[in-house]
């Protein structure tokens, strides 16, 4: 549709005001030659083309009008060569162009169809010219009124369709401090329907609210903690606030809150963020370690608790992880607790939250604790024999009922989790010493999974090894191919009471002190290093791989020399007491040539 057709009426009005006004008939015509407005035998054609249409780049009268854009005078239509060579009765006319923003949108004329309209043109063409542009400014200025309305009409949806988008409450209110605008989620928040909020006084919808005084002063404000009261609910906002200006002139303001819990778990989950991990992503090729992923993949669509058993370092958390992950609720939250990491005297409200006021020191609002946090999602409480007695049985009470009361509250707060537990420590042992709770144990253990060591899944050690060094070589930029066959040995006979975490720091240092392609002994950790060349060597050890042990071993003390100073590299054959090639074919043999 032309910038004109969007005025038709308007642009019909003004053509039959002019033919009364003045005794000629009015046509109106926009930039795509369609008749828009007119009187006359011209009203019978609003909404066709005019003839000229059929022209490409037209040489006729209103062709000529739209590309100059003057306004042109006919005295005798019957006569002049450039009106064109159709003619439903016209004896004279005078058009002018339609301008908006130096763009000619249309075309506005006067036609005479007798003599007599035809004198009036004549006698008054300079006024009428001039009238004619007026009237042509008057249209033009009503097609950017509409255009204005539209814009400001579709200004106005993007604003609803982003005010209503915004996960957070939005208020704004005028100068004499009555609500203008309000989205979905401040009617969420504040427990009332647009209609009740919007062209109410603030006053009456949030008492005491900091707005009137933004509105007074024109100073806003960053994420402060507010209240709102509704009936009996007490609700903790996060608010910020700015001023409404016009110009130099303050209008209003407005209001941007969010649940203030709300805003804690988001900002938890945020901070907390980890990559999903797949229970596939877990290393391991022992029959041990293959069932237990086989167990673990099985259990993870239950809503049952599991306890995770094994040794510090087995990995208990990688397995939590891949738990929640391959569960249902992998897009809620997973909160980890170390439980063991927490002072005792904070891990109650650690764990349950807390009201205001509930203790010295205590934030004001209160804050949720970790098993409000995970609402939705997964707990995974780590080292949970060192929860202490006396949270034990507060803990048993979330088991059994899903519920949880602040520290200094009395109020139930039901949460939907599940619970990963995990201990290195022998439970039922601690039962029968009266340090762990017996039916708190029978309620975690519903699902036991018992993560064996590394000594007794070796098969795992070299997987582990291989994907550790790839890791690990990434991370520093370094290009190592692999291990030497004494550091394997080492590695595949150690008793690792680390377990994989233990290996995991052996192997990161390793990639750091080693400088050849290849992690040789002198790399890795002296503790692992001394375990291996003071145990005895064992029966398939043969005497060759002694001997290039020990060649290897005094070639890197010759070259710690060089690298020292104390010696340099073309005296180092004649100091070993060997030839220049062999040097670098003894080099070469143990992938020294770069040190």
């Amino acid at each position: 549709m032309s910038r004109l057709m969007s005025i038709g009426n308007r642009a019909q009005q003004i053509a039959e005001t002019i033919s009364v006004i003045l005794g000629v008939e009015t046509e109106i015509v926009d930039d795509e030659f369609t008749i828009v407005a007119g009187t006359g035998k011209y009203k019978d054609l609003i909404n066709t083309k005019d003839y000229e249409y059929s022209y490409h780049d037209s040489p006729y009268l209103y062709g000529r009008v739209l590309k100059t854009g003057q306004t042109i005078f006919v005295e005798d239509a019957t006569k002049d060569n450039i009106y064109g060579p159709i003619n439903i009765g016209e004896m004279g006319e005078i058009c002018c162009a339609i301008k908006l923003q130096d763009q000619v949108i249309g075309v506005l004329a006067l036609v005479a169809f007798n003599p007599q309209q035809r004198k009036q043109l004549l006698e008054r063409k300079d006024d009428l010219q001039e009238f004619l542009q007026n009237m042509a400014s008057l249209l033009a200025s009503h097609v950017a009124e509409v255009e204005a309305y539209n814009r400001l009409s579709l200004e106005s949806e993007r604003l609803e369709v982003i005010m209503h988008s915004i996960k957070q409450g939005i208020i704004a209110i005028d100068q004499n401090h009555i609500v203008t605008h309000c989205n979905q989620e401040a009617e969420k928040l504040v427990c009332r329907n647009k209609k009740e909020i919007v062209g109410q006084p603030i006053q009456k919808i949030w008492p005491q609210s900091p707005l009137i005084q933004v509105v007074k002063t024109g100073e806003g404000y960053k994420e402060k903690e507010e209240f709102y009261q509704h009936a009996n609910q007490k609700i903790h906002l996060l608010v910020s606030a700015a001023p409404i200006l016009l110009g130099d002139q303050l209008v209003g303001a407005a209001a941007l809150f969010r649940d203030l819990d709300e805003a804690r778990k988001s900002a938890y989950a945020i901070t907390h963020m980890e990559s999903n991990l797949e229970i596939d992503q877990i290393k391991g090729i022992s029959s041990k370690i293959i069932e237990l992923k086989k167990q673990a993949l099985q259990v993870a669509q239950s809503k049952s608790t599991v306890l995770i058993m094994g040794e510090s370092g087995t990995g208990k958390e990688l397995f939590a992880r891949a738990i929640h992950y391959a569960s249902p609720r992998r897009n809620k939250p997973l909160v980890i607790v170390n439980c063991g990491a927490i002072p005792e005297a904070l891990l109650e409200s650690e764990l349950f939250g807390y009201v205001e006021g509930a203790f010295t020191g205590a934030r004001k609002g209160g804050r949720p604790g970790k098993f409000e946090m995970a609402d939705g999602g997964t707990i995974f409480l780590d080292e949970i024999g060192e929860l202490p007695l006396h949270l034990q049985v507060k803990f048993l009470h979330v088991l059994q009922r899903k519920q949880v009361e602040r520290v200094g509250s009395n109020e139930v707060i039901p949460v939907d989790i599940r619970i990963l537990a995990a201990t290195n420590k022998n439970l039922e042992a601690m039962c029968s010493k009266g340090e762990f709770r017996e039916d708190l144990y029978y309620r975690l253990s519903v699902i036991p999974l018992f993560i064996a060591p590394l000594r007794e899944r070796w098969e795992d050690i070299e997987v582990l090894m291989d994907s550790l060094l790839e890791k690990y070589s990434k991370f520093m930029s370094k290009k190592i191919k692999g291990f030497s066959t004494d550091v394997k040995k080492a590695f595949l006979t150690y008793q690792w009471p680390g377990n994989i975490r233990e290996l995991e720091n052996a192997i990161e240092y390793a990639v750091n002190m080693e400088v050849s392609e290849y992690i040789c002994l002198d790399s890795i950790p002296a503790n692992i290093r001394k375990f291996w060349t003071n145990k005895d060597y064992p029966e398939q050890t043969s005497l060759v791989e002694k001997v290039n042990y020990y060649e290897k071993k005094l070639l890197l003390e010759a070259l710690e020399q060089v690298k020292k100073g104390k010696i340099n590299f073309p005296q180092l054959p004649e100091a070993l007491g060997i030839s220049r090639a062999t040097l670098y074919r003894k080099l070469k043999q143990y992938q020294l040539l770069s040190k």
